[in-house]
């Protein structure tokens, strides 16, 4: 069998001409009956589950977004409510907190982990391009409690408190109990080092002559003309190619002073192929290529283990050492963060390693 890492799902295509499709979505809260009862429910243009975004590969789909949830009411004191809080700033982090409340993390991703108080502004350090640092607020209204009483704001970490964030981070654990186990494979087949950042590319229109390229390992994905299960399936030739390096071609200070030369990155879609049911390590490197930012990692269908983390380049040899290979935290998506290193204020990677099976 063959298993595929790739960053995005491939569906069947044909050649059509790509177009622009506009949406137009207005979040609300309304009672939705469900089994004979009715609950507040979050909706999108009054429907839940909201309406669907129909595109082909290549159209550029826009959503203009209207949020009319700022106040969340009839909450009543002495109950306990579960939150499910998810993340749509893409490549950003952010903190999370409800002002005078403690809030107990249970799971992640799907996946339940040991019990984990937390009480936590956006956290984002710096970015190729420029970002809004404002703080998102709306407020929490208890039964019974008149408007007129002035809400609290909480007390958030600053935008740049790296300390915070890897201190949460780490605290994650998987349950690991009798009935969730953390099945943690102890036998690696193959280990990967990919390095993860950017790539500068000629660009007639663009500013300055040139644009930024995301890059694993130097190269940088072409998208196929055809959907690459598709190209498996039918065994269509050149469609990709199964070359993609286990490591990067260049070694080099991946936290150093950012490069600014040309950095030759190459232009490819090429694939790793992996025996079925092979477990595979895999440690993904931020990097100072011209700048650094957080990058989420996602691995379409499967779930992973977060075995290690840390700041600055990995260690094959010293960091193995450090693994949790009892009750690591399972993830379908990551970020590798940056962070600002004290007392030379120079901008500092963190290494992720992941296994899956």
């Amino acid at each position: 069998g063959l298993f595929f890492l790739v960053g995005f799902l491939a569906f069947i295509s044909f050649p059509v001409e790509a177009a622009v499709k506009k949406y137009q979505f207005n979040i609300l809260v309304k009672n939705i009956s469900r089994l004979c009862h009715a609950k507040p429910t979050v909706t999108v243009n009054g429907r839940f589950p909201g309406p669907t975004i129909y595109a082909r590969e290549g159209d550029r789909v826009i959503v203009n977004v209207t949020n009319h949830i700022y106040i969340c009411n009839g909450v009543e004191s002495g109950k306990t409510y579960l939150l499910r809080i998810i993340n749509a700033a893409l490549n950003d982090d952010l903190f999370f907190a409800i002002s005078g409340h403690n809030m107990m993390l249970v799971e992640v991703d799907a996946v339940y982990t040991k019990p984990y108080f937390m009480a936590a502004r956006p956290y984002f350090m710096d970015a190729p391009l420029p970002v809004e640092n404002k703080t998102a607020t709306a407020i929490l209204q208890y039964k019974g409690i008149p408007n007129i009483v002035l809400p609290t704001r909480p007390q958030l970490p600053a935008s740049n408190d790296t300390d915070f964030a890897l201190s949460y981070n780490k605290k994650l654990r998987s349950l690991n109990s009798a009935k969730f186990p953390a099945i943690v494979p102890l036998k690696v087949d193959r280990k990967l080092f990919y390095t993860v950042g950017f790539g500068k590319d000629l660009c007639t229109t663009c500013v300055k002559g040139t644009r930024l390229l995301a890059s694993l390992n130097n190269i940088s994905f072409v998208m196929p003309k055809m959907g690459l299960l598709q190209a498996h399936y039918f065994n269509t030739k050149r469609a990709f190619r199964i070359d993609f390096p286990d490591k990067p071609p260049k070694p080099f200070n991946d936290t150093g002073a950012p490069l600014a030369a040309d950095l030759g990155t190459a232009h490819g879609t090429r694939l790793s192929k992996f025996a079925f049911n092979s477990t595979v390590e895999l440690a993904l490197q931020d990097t100072n290529l011209l700048k650094v930012e957080s990058h989420p990692f996602h691995l379409h269908g499967c779930n992973f283990f977060v075995i290690g983390t840390g700041i600055g380049n990995f260690d094959p040899v010293k960091d193995p050492s450090k693994f949790n290979l009892v009750d690591p935290i399972e993830r379908n998506t990551v970020g590798i963060l940056l962070g600002v290193g004290p007392p030379f204020g120079l901008e500092q990677t963190i290494q992720l390693l992941i296994m899956l099976a």
